[in-house]
Parts: structure tokens; C-alpha cells; sequence
């Protein structure tokens, strides 16, 4: 396939994205793998020799599938080695792609576009799905001026903290004995 119409596909397809929410959100840490997840809406086996899958962030190609195997000439170089489909689940609608090593930077909404051409044709289907990415946690152990010992944690960014969850079991607790 061209380059031309291969870019051609990708633009049409991206622009009959619905604008909105994700379908999903799914959370990883960085180094970690990651599994998007996308899945057809056709209960019957798909032929995978006339099935065209995106993945795609805005118009970069994160992974392209189509005639029945992997065509990663026009991948992103940062996505390079690090995405695979399940081949064998396919045919059967699962279309969730697999991200390896994952980094702060893909932090992202990725679309999941699949169109069946041939003898059996279907309409576009289109799905988008969130990446949230942090830091692993760490644990730091550090004393006070009295000689105890006091853990810190370090969350992620989207995760409470643990002193703001003691402080809300607290105040429920309290609540609860006025009742």
C-alpha cells in the first residue's frame, strides 16, 4: 500500500472519530506493559485477509494490521518494538493492542479504528481509550526529631495519598459515632 493512501485512509478514518469521552480508561505504570483494550461488535469471525485495524494517536500510527499481518513501515518511532496485537484473537474481534516498557509520554487518548472490506464488509468501528502513566510508588523511610520512624509513601498523581484516605476513614469514623 502507499504511503499516499495509506495517509489518505488513516485522515478519513480520524476524522469520522466521535469527539467526546473514551470508551475507557486504563492505568499503567512506567516501565510496565499495558494492554488497550478493543473489541468488535460483530459476533462473527472476521476475515482478517480483507481487515484494516488502526491504533493511532491523533495522526500518528501507534500499530497498523491490515491484509492479515502487522504493517509497521509507518509506526511511530516511539511506539517502535513495543505494540503487538494478539494475532490469533483477531479474527475472533479482539483487536486490543499490547504496549510494552511503557513511558511517561505515552500518556494519551489512542483510537482503535477496524474496517472489514470484501465479501463481508461492515461499517467503520471506532473506539478510543485513555492511557493514564505514572511513576511506580516509592517508599521512604525517614526519622523524626523524637527518634521515631516515619514511612512516607510517593502515589501517583491520580491516586490519593495515604494520609488524605486515613484522614477520610477518620472522618467517617467520627460521623459515624455522632449518629
Amino acid at each position: 500500500m502507499k504511503w499516499e493512501t495509506l495517509w489518505t485512509v488513516a485522515c478519513l478514518l480520524f476524522a469520522s472519530l466521535p469527539k467526546g469521552q473514551p470508551d475507557a480508561t486504563c492505568h499503567a505504570f512506567v516501565g510496565e506493559s499495558v494492554i488497550l483494550p478493543c473489541t468488535t461488535a460483530s459476533p462473527s469471525e472476521l476475515d482478517v485477509s480483507h481487515l484494516m485495524l488502526f491504533w493511532q494517536i491523533e495522526s500518528n500510527i501507534v500499530h497498523f494490521f491490515h491484509n492479515g499481518e502487522d504493517q509497521l513501515t509507518f509506526q511511530n518511532a516511539n511506539y517502535s518494538g513495543r505494540t503487538s496485537l494478539f494475532l490469533d484473537q483477531v479474527k475472533h474481534g479482539n483487536f486490543s493492542l499490547k504496549l510494552s516498557n511503557v513511558q511517561l509520554e505515552d500518556a494519551a487518548v489512542y483510537s482503535c479504528i477496524a474496517k472489514q472490506s470484501g465479501n463481508h464488509p461492515t461499517p467503520t468501528e471506532k473506539s478510543k481509550i485513555h492511557l493514564n502513566v505514572s511513576d511506580r510508588s516509592s517508599t521512604v523511610e525517614t526519622h523524626s526529631p523524637h527518634g521515631q520512624s516515619r514511612i512516607s509513601s510517593r502515589s501517583p498523581g491520580n491516586v490519593p495519598h495515604l494520609d488524605v484516605l486515613l484522614s477520610f476513614h477518620l472522618l467517617v469514623t467520627l460521623a459515624g459515632w455522632r449518629l
